[in-house]
């Protein structure tokens, strides 16, 4: 595999005339995890949006494995970056089984029911994330973080090198989050590249090797989270104070409320 799975190169994004991104600059490698932080509407889903080759690109470029994003065909892309989107599953009219299978289709062949390997990823995805026994539901029967870890159970049964994660633990309750990304390090851990937007740094903190920030007009930083998640670099991205604490094995991040206003 390529020790470049990412790499991005002078994009700007907007959003009318809004400058999401200006000049970004990123590279994702195999056994990185990044946490992909900013305020709502800073531009996180458009910029996942655009490295997945769902959104097309304006000004830079983005190349996955060496190699331009537009010029992979869908379904060659699809084997090598996996997209899960918030609304991943909703309104999905087919049983949990049939939503996780989807996630092999870029890897079988057309009209082709798949092999026993493919049952066996997509059997494995689905105990992963807790749905062993959910297979014969439809997945409209499933609650709001059923349905969360069925999207992420249908993107491990995809198993693409480069994984892009539009908030994983939207509607998760606090068990399933730290177990979701305990599972999510683990892939990063075992070579692939993952770039996921949080809300939560602390969760950046435990769990993400690198971090990239977005800030107001276009500004950004990226670089590692030990280095780049302090309370002055999280100020600047939410306007918000936090302060810092340790205990005696980690730091954490908390909100100054002392010092910080309920932005409006």
């Amino acid at each position: 595999m390529s020790e470049l799975l990412l790499q991005v190169h002078d994009l700007t994004l907007k959003q009318g005339e809004k400058i999401l991104f200006d000049a970004l600059e990123l590279t994702i490698r195999p056994g990185e995890c990044w946490a992909l932080l900013g305020r709502n509407g800073a531009g996180k889903t458009t910029l996942l949006h655009t490295l997945a080759g769902i959104r097309p690109v304006h000004h830079g470029h983005i190349k996955l494995l060496e190699h331009a994003l537009a010029d992979w065909k869908p379904r060659q892309r699809a084997r090598h970056v996996g997209l899960l989107t918030q609304d991943a599953s909703e309104g999905f009219e087919a049983s949990v089984l049939e939503a996780a299978q989807s996630g092999r289709h870029p890897h079988i062949e057309r009209w082709s029911d798949g092999s026993m390997d493919d049952a066996s990823i997509v059997q494995n995805a689905l105990n992963t994330c807790g749905l062993q026994g959910f297979e014969p539901r439809r997945v409209n029967s499933l609650s709001g973080g059923e349905r969360r870890r069925l999207g992420i159970a249908t993107l491990l049964a995809q198993n693409p090198p480069l994984m892009l994660l539009d908030e994983p633990l939207n509607h998760l309750d606090m068990p399933w989050q730290w177990c979701i990304l305990h599972q999510l390090k683990s892939l990063a851990e075992q070579g692939h590249g993952l770039l996921m937007s949080l809300h939560d740094p602390n969760m950046a903190l435990r769990s993400c090797t690198h971090a990239l920030l977005i800030k107001d007009n276009g500004a950004w930083q990226a670089g590692r989270v030990e280095e780049l998640l302090t309370p002055a670099n999280l100020e600047a991205v939410y306007g918000f104070k936090l302060r810092q604490i340790h205990d005696q094995h980690d730091r954490w991040l908390i909100p100054d409320l002392q010092a910080s206003h309920t932005p409006l």
